[in-house]
């Protein structure tokens, strides 16, 4: 086995893997469902019905989100406030408190030119994602629809203050006051949203505070497994301590069969590449997951929270935060258990996880990924070298009798039953076993794999420099440097692997290989083509070394 076959059997498990996520989209899509066609207003519980509001564990009939035409989805500077601290600029309507468009000010964009900020929330019609708020009560308490009034003008973090708030204020006609405040930490991607109900009246208050997100699925990308944004995962996920972590991506929302599960210390989030807003409730307190979807291609997750009562003259307060940044495991996993599942590695994920966290450790050591990502191959060469010697004993001792099989070959001529056990019974002889290269094989490629998606998914390495030309390591190599000495590397490392029982036709497509890969790791990623190049020049050098020490040139041999 060579270099070359190894990779030539990675990308076989990669394309067939990418052909059955194609058919699951294609052919295991749920059969589409009338729209919904009822209007926001009906759908809001009447204040003189108190059977309209939800017993505990029900899903309360509150407004499933804001339909207002795609023209309309602009909201007029004046009818808007912003809350800000050092790394997220927020924009709220001041209609109804909805958390309009989300800057996260540390992530750019592009990675050149203007810096302009990563929008995860955004009113963009293309990219449409809100986060909305809101209560259902009675007497009547304020949707995500109802216009609140901000207290205070646009709001940013002061030098030296630790946080920074936003209130907004409504006031129901049977003296109940509602104050919604939006709170944000120095260096926090949290934000905390606490609704406090006071009431002045004189019936007793009864009712939920919801939270949810609705977004249009992302623009597709292209570019096949060459592009990370591609494989990354999209689409909506929820986390309970009963069935822990589960996703489900929009074009599988079926609207006849929405979400709806009872959940307590669990959270829901949408997901993308890079990036996710959570719903994140009080721990210890009931929630209601649910999904939803909507019509103009919109999807729905919500979080009902439990059921409160605000006796008159009493007020009474409820907090839950929604994440709003980058997928960060360790700090995720801070927040909530589970969250950092968020960082999706699929079915790789029990060896992605300790791939990311030895892949963050040599990071801080050398403070740079590509440097990180060397010093990956590194370990993961010394941990193997057992593996790798045992295969390389057996390249030099096939290569070794290599002048003796093509003998065999020649005496047998197209008598292909005969050279074969002929050759067989010649490893027999020289005690050589044709599979002993297998196994160091079989362990890399779920090792590669893994850290194929650590690569894809970790935003530590978005738009993260190496050295010289390579100032990014999750595009392409733009001068073609890295694949070329792949590609050089390649050829190589076959040159050093005997072939054995080859035909002229197999060992002219064997030696296309190296060029067909070069050329495919001219679009990859230049992080991952570093981390291949830097494993084929050490098993290259490994290889070398111990064909030197364990067997004798093929030409020597024929002697």
């Amino acid at each position: 086995m060579t270099q070359t076959r190894t990779f030539l059997l990675i990308a076989w498990l990669v394309v067939a893997f990418l052909l059955w996520d194609a058919w699951q989209k294609d052919y295991n899509r749920p059969a589409a469902a009338p729209a919904q066609s009822a209007s926001v207003d009906a759908l809001i519980p009447s204040a003189a019905d108190p059977g309209a509001l939800p017993a505990p564990g029900e899903i309360p009939n509150a407004p499933v989100s804001s339909e207002r035409p795609e023209a309309d989805v602009q909201v007029p500077a004046e009818a808007s406030v912003v809350l800000a601290n050092d790394v997220l600029r927020l924009t709220l309507d001041a209609r109804g408190g909805t958390v309009l468009v989300a800057e996260l000010l540390d992530y750019a964009q592009q990675p050149k030119g203007e810096q302009v900020p990563v929008q995860l929330l955004s009113q963009d019609a293309a990219n449409y994602f809100v986060a909305q708020n809101g209560l259902v009560g009675s007497p009547a308490a304020p949707s995500h629809e109802d216009t609140m009034q901000p207290q205070r003008g646009d709001q940013v973090l002061a030098d030296g203050a630790e946080s920074v708030e936003l209130p907004f204020l409504w006031r129901g006609a049977d003296g109940v006051e509602v104050e919604r405040s939006y709170r944000l930490a120095r260096g926090s991607y949290l934000l905390e949203v606490t609704d406090t109900v006071r009431n002045n009246g004189t019936t007793a208050w009864s009712g939920n505070a919801y939270h949810q997100l609705v977004r249009v699925p992302p623009p597709a990308t292209r570019g096949g497994f060459t592009n990370p944004a591609s494989l990354s995962f999209v689409g909506a996920a929820w986390y309970s301590p009963q069935d822990k972590f589960e996703k489900r991506k929009f074009d599988k929302f079926d609207p006849r069969k929405p979400l709806r599960i009872d959940v307590t210390d669990g959270w829901i989030a949408m997901l993308q590449h890079y990036f996710t807003a959570a719903i994140i409730p009080p721990a210890g307190e009931a929630s209601v997951f649910s999904s939803a979807a909507l019509s103009n291609n919109r999807y729905l997750m919500r979080e009902v929270g439990s059921g409160f009562n605000v006796a008159p003259g009493a007020q009474a307060s409820t907090t839950t935060r929604l994440y709003l940044g980058p997928k960060m495991r360790q700090e995720l996993e801070a927040i909530s258990p589970g969250l950092g599942l968020t960082l999706d590695y699929g079915i790789f994920t029990v060896l992605a996880q300790p791939m990311h966290w030895l892949l963050s450790m040599l990071h801080k050591l050398t403070g740079n990924w590509g440097w990180a990502i060397v010093l990956l191959v590194v370990v993961i060469k010394g941990a193997l070298f057992k593996l790798s010697e045992a295969q390389y004993r057996s390249f030099a001792k096939m290569r070794k009798v290599q002048p003796r099989i093509e003998a065999l070959k020649e005496r047998y001529g197209d008598d292909r039953q005969k050279f074969q056990t002929a050759m067989m019974e010649m490893y027999k002889k020289e005690k050589i076993n044709p599979l002993g290269g297998c196994l160091p094989i079989l362990v890399q490629i779920p090792i590669f794999l893994s850290l194929y998606w650590v690569l894809v998914e970790a935003v530590e390495l978005r738009h993260a420099p190496w050295i010289l030309w390579i100032q990014n390591l999750t595009a392409p190599d733009p001068y073609f440097i890295l694949p070329v000495v792949n590609l050089v590397t390649m050829w190589a490392t076959q040159k050093l692997s005997p072939a054995p029982g080859m035909d002229p036709m197999q060992k002219r497509m064997m030696q296309a290989m190296p060029i067909v890969f070069g050329v495919m790791f001219a679009f990859f990623p230049a992080g991952l083509v570093l981390y291949w190049t830097t494993n084929g020049l050490l098993g290259l050098l490994q290889q070398w070394l111990i064909m030197r020490r364990h067997g004798e040139p093929a030409a020597a041999a024929a002697k």
